[in-house]
């Protein structure tokens, strides 16, 4: 069987024109910066559930907060 040139010329531009799909990564947030003067202490238990963050709270310290969620053991 042979294939012309136009068979070709017409897959390689339907593939360029249905390749044009555009991935966009998870919102993640950057890394935790504590504030200055506090001391990073490791979490003692495994993270709640997927989008919590090890993140530091003026009153309570060290914790685990969501975006959306909050603070993990309803910290204010």
């Amino acid at each position: 069987m042979k294939y012309s040139t136009l068979t070709f010329a017409t897959a390689a531009c339907a593939a360029v024109v249905l390749s044009g799909c555009v991935v966009v990564p998870a919102n993640v947030e950057p890394a935790y910066a504590a504030p200055a003067g506090v001391v990073y202490v490791a979490p003692t238990y495994a993270v709640p559930g997927p989008g919590y963050a090890w993140q530091y709270h003026a009153r309570f310290g060290w914790g685990w907060r969501h975006p959306n969620n909050g603070w993990h053991r309803g910290w204010r």
